[in-house]
């Protein structure tokens, strides 16, 4: 399972003119989910991204995570981080997760997150969605479990 997260200090998602999910400060989050993934590796990918200190203390280093910095998540399904780009002009997908497994994990990372108690947002599963986000710094991670 891998995360690509974003320090942000705005990032919405639209599918077909609506607004599916909208935070300011935090993390937007997209999420890959691969063949091998399981519940075990979405909760310790939601305690990794919940835990990662990239939100900066009074001092100005990267101290705090997203909860500290009274941040929010928003987590976007995104099946072409799985890509393989090793051979070739032309992603394969081969490693990618069934799309009932990938939805079916992807909501439970999602609760696991929410559980927490940190606000929440989130795209919509396999749709074609429009992201837009300010980078704050940029920073920017890759999470893989």
């Amino acid at each position: 399972m891998i995360a690509l997260i974003q320090r942000v200090i705005q990032a919405k998602v639209v599918v077909e003119d609506k607004t599916t999910g909208e935070i300011e400060l935090g993390l937007l989050v997209l999420l890959g989910v691969e063949k091998e993934d399981n519940q075990q590796k979405a909760q310790r990918l939601c305690e990794k991204v919940m835990g990662y200190r990239v939100f900066s203390d009074e001092q100005g280093k990267m101290n705090l995570n997203v909860q500290q910095a009274n941040g929010s998540l928003l987590v976007v399904s995104q099946f072409t981080l799985v890509a393989d780009t090793q051979k070739g002009l032309r992603p394969s997908f081969s490693g990618g997760a069934e799309p009932q497994k990938a939805d079916e994990l992807y909501r439970y990372f999602v609760e696991q997150c929410r559980v927490t108690g940190v606000k929440t947002e989130t795209g919509q599963f396999a749709a074609d969605m429009k992201v837009s986000l300010t980078n704050d710094g940029p920073v920017t991670f890759w999470l893989q479990v």
